[in-house]
């Protein structure tokens, strides 16, 4: 069964009605203004992005029963952060170029697959080297998904709406974190640590069951199918380098460094210094990163809204500042003040998630429909592949730093981004087709 309509079927049930359009009457007018299936495909990129955030998770959340069991030092453990970042550049080039000649649900039924078949493989890894290599495999299909995800959804959106919208895609990272602290702190309570970091990677096998719901229920938009079909440049990797792109596609590429060497400094290392230097139990870990995720899905929602009335670039650069201050903020809290750690964990989690709310509008927005999957998915991770190095950092600093310490090198790279967005043009309210 095909996953994109004829271009032509444009039916009720495709695209919204006049007054969909332009509804903006209430806290859900974005999503009303998708139509019947752009919804479904807001669900099954939602869907898919907490999944793969849950995936994700299952790592750092491990991270100190893994170093035990395989008796690993800082350094060994920041490199399953490294490997899974650089290889999910690949996997972001190669879901993008896929997602331009065979379609965007096609492309994230197979990143979905591979992140899915690798993470329940780390599971039964023997070793530490075959751990290594399971978890890079699983950054092939944990790169592309949320590219393609974002750009199926910003095709079927409104100029008006698509901050929100993708916003509200981005939002799922933290339903996927949330359900992994909820696992984790499960897990660990009733099962032995050699064991519960197995459980946690076995219970990645989940996403599954969205691919078949996929299958039968999400297709790609048909303007932006139909304007993708009938250019010569479809899924073109060189592209992007062209002289009329490749101004914009290193600055995105230096955007989307900073922003996630910063994002994931903390991702990595936070649960490990709230167990490890704050000396939290398993529980009083999991209650104060439930601050932390409650600060980043507020922060996806009111960031996704901003970057609608204050602009892609504005949005970007307030929360920069923010997410920079906060970090060194958290990381410089003296020790017995557990409740203060406690409570700005919410702030910390809302600027450095609401930065990342234009991102998916930003990025289909700054490419052309034809290319728009590889531009976006080469740019954010290789974002992600270089700004790995920013946790990679703090791994091997962490012994002679301290791991609070070490963790200004994510406010290092909210400064880069800042810098980046002096090379890119603002896009709010540019249309896609």
């Amino acid at each position: 069964m095909s996953t994109t309509p004829p271009p032509q079927s444009l039916t009720d049930d495709t695209r919204p009605d006049a007054a969909e359009r332009t509804a903006d009457d209430g806290a859900f007018g974005w999503l009303r203004a998708l139509g019947p299936r752009g919804r479904r495909a807001f669900a099954g990129a939602f869907g898919g992005y907490a999944l793969d955030s849950y995936d994700y998770f299952t790592l750092p959340l491990s991270m100190v029963a893994l170093s035990a069991y395989f008796g690993l030092n800082s350094g060994q453990t920041g490199l399953f952060t490294t490997v899974t970042l650089v290889v999910s550049a690949i996997g972001g080039a190669l879901a993008g170029v896929l997602a331009d000649r065979i379609g965007r649900v096609k492309a994230l039924m197979i990143t979905v697959i591979t992140y899915a078949v690798f993470t329940v493989a780390c599971g039964f890894a023997p070793n530490y080297e075959t751990l290594l290599v399971f978890r890079a495999l699983q950054g092939l299909g944990f790169g592309g998904e949320w590219a393609v995800g974002a750009i199926l959804v910003a095709e079927y959106a409104s100029a008006r709406h698509r901050g929100r919208t993708l916003g509200a895609i981005q939002s799922s990272w933290a339903v996927g974190w949330g359900l992994a602290v909820i696992a984790y702190t499960l897990v660990f309570s009733v099962a032995g640590d050699d064991l519960a970091w197995r459980i946690m990677f076995w219970t990645g096998a989940l996403p599954a069951l969205l691919v078949i719901w996929l299958r039968r229920s999400v297709h790609d938009a048909p303007e932006a199918a139909a304007a993708r079909e009938q250019s010569a440049d479809k899924g073109s990797f060189t592209a992007i380098f062209k002289p009329g792109l490749l101004r914009t596609t290193i600055f995105a590429g230096l955007l989307s460094t900073g922003v996630q060497g910063g994002y994931y400094t903390l991702a990595t290392w936070v649960p490990t210094y709230l167990k490890s230097e704050r000396e939290l139990s398993v529980v009083g870990t999991g209650g104060y990163l439930t601050f932390l995720i409650s600060g980043a899905f507020i922060g996806y929602l009111t960031g996704g809204y901003l970057t609608d009335k204050l602009g892609r670039k504005r949005n970007i650069w307030l929360f920069a500042l923010l997410s920079a201050i906060c970090i060194l903020a958290y990381a410089n809290i003296p020790s017995g003040a557990n409740t203060l750690l406690l409570v700005l964990g919410f702030p910390l989690g809302f600027c450095m998630s609401a930065i990342f709310s234009g991102f998916g509008s930003y990025l289909s927005e700054l490419y052309p429909t034809a290319v728009r999957g590889t531009g976006q998915g080469f740019t954010y991770n290789t974002g992600r592949a270089v700004g790995a190095v920013f946790p990679t950092m703090v791994g091997f600093l962490a012994d002679s730093w301290g791991v609070g310490g070490a963790l200004v090198f994510g406010a290092i790279g909210y400064g880069l981004a800042a810098l980046a967005l002096l090379g890119l043009p603002e896009t709010r309210g540019k249309e896609l087709t």
